[in-house]
C-alpha cells in the first residue's frame, strides 16, 4: 500500500507518457517531452512535461513556459480534473495505476501546506508583504528593458528575498522578485505572478532575470483573470506579457490595458459589461494568430469591437527595446482609431512634453 503522494508521483512518473496521453489528451508528444497548453489540458504547447528521466531532471516534472508554473503528475492529475482534496488526486492516481484503494486513516492525510502554498489567500499575502518599486531592483529591470517609467497603477510591487525552490528535491533559494497583482473585474486579488531578478543587475543575456531554471512563476486563480493596468471604462488593450503591456503603457499612460500572462489566458480573458473596443496585443507567432482569432469572436459575440495591434518585431517590448520610445509612438498612431489617437496617444505626447 501506497504511503505518501512522494511514492505514488514516483509511480506515475515511470508511467508519463500513458499518464500525459489520458489526462493531457490534447497534447502530442516531441521527443523527450509531452507538449500542450496548460495543466488543464488546453491545446497548444506551452507547457512541456519531461517524459524520461534526463540530467535536466527526473521524468514527470513539468513547466508551463507561459505562466512558470510547475509541478509533478499528481498536480496534473488535481488540475486537469478539477479536484481540490488531495484524497481524490490520490483515489484516481490509484485509479490510474491499478493499485489497491488507501487505507481511510492514509486516505485522508491532505497536501495542505503545497496547496496553501499556491492558494489565493497566499497570494495575498505575499502582495499584502512586498513594497513598492521606486529605487528598487525592480525599476532597474524595467529600465533595461527600456520602459523608463511603468505606469502600473499600482499593480507592481517587490519582494527582496522571495522563495524559489527549483523543485521538491532541492533546498528553496532567495531572490529578489518583481510581484504582480491578478486580479478579476472586481479588482480582487485572485493570483501574483513572480519574476526573480538578478541582484547583480541588467544583463543582456538574460535581460535582468536571476540566474534560475524558471524566472517567472504564477500562482493562484490566473483563468479569466490578468494584471491590471488602469481602470476600464469602455476602452482596454489587453496582450500577453506584463513588460508587453507596460511597453505600450509608456507610450499610452491613460489607456487601460491587461496582461494575462499567455497566450491560453489571453485567450479565455473576461471583458467588462462596459467595453466598447477591445485592443488585442498580439504576439508575432502562432500562438498570437490564434489568440487574435479567439478573441476577437469572442468580443464580436459580445458586441465589443476589436482591433489587432501588431509589433514590428516579436512583441511590443522588443520594439521598444530595439526601436525606441518615438518610434513605437508612431507605429501605435497608425494602429488606433482616430479618435483614440487624440484621446490617448496626444494627450499622452503633450503630457510628456
Amino acid at each position: 500500500m501506497l504511503r505518501d503522494a512522494s511514492e505514488l508521483a514516483r509511480r506515475l512518473a515511470r508511467e508519463a507518457e500513458a499518464v500525459c496521453r489520458h489526462y493531457l489528451s490534447n497534447g502530442k508528444r516531441a521527443g523527450g517531452y509531452w507538449l500542450v497548453g496548460d495543466v488543464h489540458n488546453t491545446p497548444g504547447r506551452s507547457m512541456f512535461v519531461r517524459l524520461q528521466e534526463s540530467p535536466k531532471g527526473p521524468a514527470g516534472k513539468w513547466t508551463d513556459a507561459a505562466t512558470g508554473e510547475h509541478g509533478d503528475l499528481l498536480d496534473v492529475i488535481r488540475k486537469s480534473l478539477g479536484l481540490r482534496d488531495f484524497r481524490e488526486v490520490a483515489e484516481e492516481a490509484r485509479r490510474f495505476l491499478k493499485l489497491p484503494r488507501a487505507e481511510p486513516e492514509l486516505a485522508s492525510k491532505s497536501v495542505g501546506p503545497a496547496a496553501l502554498a499556491g492558494s489565493q489567500e497566499a497570494a495575498r499575502r505575499l502582495f499584502a508583504i512586498s513594497s513598492p518599486i521606486e529605487g528598487t531592483v525592480v525599476e532597474t529591470y524595467l529600465q533595461g528593458r527600456g520602459i523608463a517609467h511603468a505606469h502600473h497603477d499600482g499593480s507592481l510591487r517587490f519582494h527582496p528575498r522571495c522563495y524559489y525552490r527549483p523543485d521538491e528535491h532541492q533546498p528553496t533559494e532567495t531572490w529578489p522578485a518583481m510581484i504582480a497583482s491578478v486580479t478579476d473585474l472586481d479588482g480582487r486579488i485572485t493570483g501574483v505572478h513572480r519574476t526573480w531578478l538578478d541582484p547583480e543587475g541588467f544583463d543582456r543575456i538574460r535581460m535582468g532575470k536571476a540566474p534560475i531554471d524558471t524566472p517567472r512563476r504564477a500562482m493562484g486563480d490566473l483563468l479569466g483573470n490578468a494584471v491590471r493596468f488602469g481602470a476600464v471604462d469602455d476602452v482596454l488593450a489587453a496582450g500577453e506579457g506584463i513588460e508587453t503591456m507596460l511597453s505600450l503603457r509608456y507610450v499610452l499612460p491613460t489607456m487601460p490595458m491587461a496582461a494575462a500572462l499567455s497566450a491560453n489566458h489571453l485567450s479565455a480573458i473576461e471583458l467588462p459589461s462596459s467595453l466598447r473596443r477591445l485592443y488585442i496585443a498580439r504576439d508575432a507567432d502562432a500562438a498570437g494568430d490564434a489568440v487574435q482569432a479567439t478573441l476577437s469572436q469572442r468580443a464580436a459575440d459580445a458586441g465589443i469591437e476589436a482591433i489587432a495591434l501588431s509589433p514590428r518585431l516579436g512583441d511590443f517590448n522588443e520594439d521598444l527595446h530595439i526601436f525606441g520610445l518615438d518610434a513605437l509612438r508612431t507605429a501605435l498612431r497608425l494602429q488606433l482609431v482616430p479618435e483614440d489617437v487624440v484621446r490617448f496617444l496626444h494627450s499622452s505626447t503633450a503630457a510628456a512634453e
